[in-house]
C-alpha cells in the first residue's frame, strides 16, 4: 500500500497537517499538492475549526521544495502550470480564514521554502535554514518565493540569497524577522499547538478580520489599507461574539465565542 504523502490530524479545533516522507526529505511532489490543496479546500467549510499547524514528518525537513524526480520531466510547454498549481497553494494556504503555523523543523527549500513563506505564523528549530536555490538548476523561485521572500526580508537580501543560492539560519532568521520564534526541536509542535490553543480562545470572526486586514491590507496603497481595516472594524459590531466579548471584559469572566 502506498504511504499518504500528508497526514491531517484533528486536536479539537487545531488541525495538524504533516507532510509525509521525510525519508526524501518531504518533497513536493504533483500528487502532495494536490492532496494538500484539497486539505486546505476543506477546511473553508469546517466551522470549528480555529487554526492550522503545518509541518514536515522526521527531523531532518520541513520540506526541500519540489519533487526534481519529476521537474526533470516538465516539457516547457507545462511549466507555466507547475508554477500555477504550486502557486495556487501558497496563495490558498496565505488567503487561509485561520491562522495557518508553520512549524518548521529543518530544510526549507525552494518550494519548500515559498509553503513557509505563505503561512502566517513560523517557528523554527535551530537547525532550520531557509533558502530559494533554484538558480542552482537553471530557474527561479515559481511559487511566490521571490515576491513574499522581498516583502519580508526586502529587496536587498532577497536578491542577495536568490543571487547566490545561499541559505538563511534559524538564528539569523529570527534577527531578520523572518519567523517569528526559534524553539527546541522537542518542543517545536508542542510550541505551536500552545500558540494555536491561544488564537483558538479568541473571536474567530476577529481573527479572520485581522487576517484580511494584514494580508489584503498591506498589498494596498496606505490610504485604502486604511479605509479596508476601518471597514472590517465595522463590521464586527453587528456580530454577536463582538457583545459577547465586551460584555464579558466588563462583567471580569471569559468569553464564550461562538463565531457568529
Amino acid at each position: 500500500m502506498k504511504p499518504e504523502t500528508i497526514q491531517v490530524e484533528r486536536r479539537n479545533l487545531v488541525a495538524i497537517v504533516t507532510l509525509n516522507r521525510p525519508e526524501k526529505l518531504n518533497p513536493l511532489a504533483r500528487e502532495t499538492i494536490a492532496a494538500l490543496s484539497e486539505t486546505f479546500k476543506s477546511f473553508e467549510n469546517d466551522a470549528e475549526l480555529r487554526a492550522v499547524i503545518l509541518t514536515g514528518a522526521g527531523d531532518r525537513a520541513f520540506s526541500a521544495g519540489t519533487d526534481l524526480s519529476e521537474l526533470i520531466h516538465v516539457p516547457a510547454n507545462e511549466a507555466r502550470t507547475v508554477a500555477d498549481l504550486g502557486g495556487q497553494l501558497c496563495n490558498q494556504i496565505e488567503q487561509s480564514q485561520v491562522p495557518v503555523i508553520a512549524a518548521i523543523n529543518g530544510i526549507a527549500a525552494g518550494g519548500g521554502c515559498e509553503l513557509a513563506l505563505a503561512c502566517h505564523l513560523r517557528l523554527a528549530t535551530p537547525n532550520a535554514r531557509f533558502s530559494l536555490p533554484e538558480t542552482k538548476l537553471g530557474i527561479i523561485p515559481g511559487y511566490g518565493g521571490s515576491q513574499r521572500m522581498t516583502r519580508e526580508l526586502g529587496r536587498a537580501r532577497t536578491l542577495e540569497l536568490i543571487l547566490t543560492a545561499g541559505s538563511i539560519s534559524a538564528e539569523d532568521a529570527l534577527r531578520f524577522g523572518l519567523i517569528n520564534r526559534v524553539v527546541a526541536a522537542s518542543e517545536l509542535l508542542s510550541t505551536a499547538e500552545e500558540l494555536a490553543r491561544e488564537i483558538a480562545q479568541l473571536a474567530p470572526l476577529a481573527i479572520r478580520a485581522c487576517l484580511e486586514a494584514v494580508v489584503v491590507g498591506t498589498e494596498l496603497p496606505l490610504a485604502e489599507g486604511l479605509a479596508l481595516e476601518a471597514k472590517l472594524f465595522a463590521s464586527l459590531f453587528a456580530t454577536e461574539d463582538m457583545r459577547e466579548g465586551t460584555r464579558a471584559f466588563l462583567e471580569k469572566r471569559k468569553p464564550k465565542f461562538k463565531g457568529r
